[in-house]
């Protein structure tokens, strides 16, 4: 793209640019590869779009914009909150990674964490990131369960969502964090560490949830047990993942006499926590959130905000088309395979 200022010829690169290059490469997310790949008009250099990343400023906020009128809101709606980690394993000189652990790599490794919040109505399409914070204790002295609790306040108080379930697993089942969501009316459902005490009476005390007397009423419907640092009870569950093993989940949700909660509706609701790893998975392997190579905390933090308007695009595009989103960018490839095996490029040599 080209502007005339004052006489001057000067080059342009704007961030629907970039979010379209994210959505439409194969992988190869870096500044060269897009400016090699930039004609006429729209050709700049790779510096030009360096200069995007490090000096625009990309926000949250720009990410809730776009989403907010594709969200279904209501109390029957859920609130999902996880952390991935940017593997940067081999990349020592840029600004924000920190060793941490990753679930993906099943151990610690060098990245930039990100704490998401998603919404979703529980079904498999109708889920959509409303907010995230980038993990940089050094910079702002906050840690994941800060960042937690900031996200949820500002979706409850200022974006006004009205889901009443709020869905995590067991690194966010601290104290704070739930007691915070009780104390605003809203109802966790989430799992325990298995070294996590409680207590089923003030008889036996605190003990170890393998200890706990289970029996089959207590198995369907789980029982009222209380944790260390929480001045309310909650309903334990024990459910069978599909690996064979043991998730422990409980919930602050009140037991309706009438229709008393079982664990295989618990179970179900746990289930739609999924829904946010299917969207870490998309959005490093569809639009190339951990590609980037640019060494400056200004041009990660512009990179992964493109990252997730090109995972929206690539949803909405994806919805209308009736598809999933990895054959929805399949799709872009299609008619190139097509023309090439119709007519080589690169014909075979001494075949007939």
């Amino acid at each position: 793209m080209v502007e005339w200022v004052l006489g001057y010829t000067i080059c342009v690169f704007n961030k629907r640019q970039y979010i379209e290059y994210l959505i439409a490469t194969t992988g190869n997310c870096t500044c060269t590869n897009l400016a090699d790949h930039l004609e006429g008009e729209e050709s700049v250099s790779h510096d030009v779009i360096s200069d995007f990343l490090r000096q625009d400023k990309l926000t949250p906020r720009g990410l809730w914009e776009i989403v907010r009128p594709l969200i279904k809101d209501g109390p029957e709606t859920y609130l999902i909150v996880d952390d991935s980690v940017q593997d940067k394993r081999y990349s020592r000189k840029i600004e924000l990674v920190h060793r941490q652990y990753s679930g993906a790599a099943h151990g610690v490794v060098d990245g930039i964490g990100v704490v998401n919040l998603l919404h979703t109505s529980g079904t498999d399409k109708a889920f959509y990131p409303i907010d995230y914070r980038i993990f940089d204790p050094d910079g702002d002295g906050k840690s994941k369960q800060v960042h937690f609790r900031e996200m949820y306040l500002r979706a409850i108080n200022d974006k006004c969502i009205k889901a009443q379930t709020i869905l995590f697993d067991s690194w966010y089942a601290a104290a704070d964090n739930l007691k915070l969501i009780h104390r605003t009316g809203r109802y966790f459902i989430t799992t325990l560490k298995k070294n996590r005490k409680v207590s089923a009476s003030k008889e036996t005390g605190y003990v170890n949830l393998e200890d706990l007397p289970w029996n089959s009423e207590t198995i369907k419907h789980g029982m009222l047990v209380k944790l260390k640092e929480i001045p309310f009870q909650v309903q334990l569950f024990v459910i069978a993942t599909p690996t064979g093993g043991i998730d422990w989940v409980i919930t602050n949700r009140q037991d309706d006499p009438l229709c008393p909660m079982k664990a295989d509706d618990v179970k179900i609701e746990n289930a739609i926590r999924w829904h946010i790893e299917q969207f870490h998975r998309d959005v490093k392997q569809l639009v190339g959130s951990e590609k980037c190579q640019c060494r400056k905390a200004r041009s990660q933090r512009n990179h992964l905000a493109c990252c997730y308007l090109a995972w929206v695009s690539l949803k909405v595009y994806a919805q209308n088309i009736n598809t999933t989103l990895a054959d929805a960018q399949k799709k872009l490839w299609s008619e190139y395979l097509k023309k090439e095996l119709r007519c080589p490029t690169i014909q075979a040599i001494g075949c007939v």
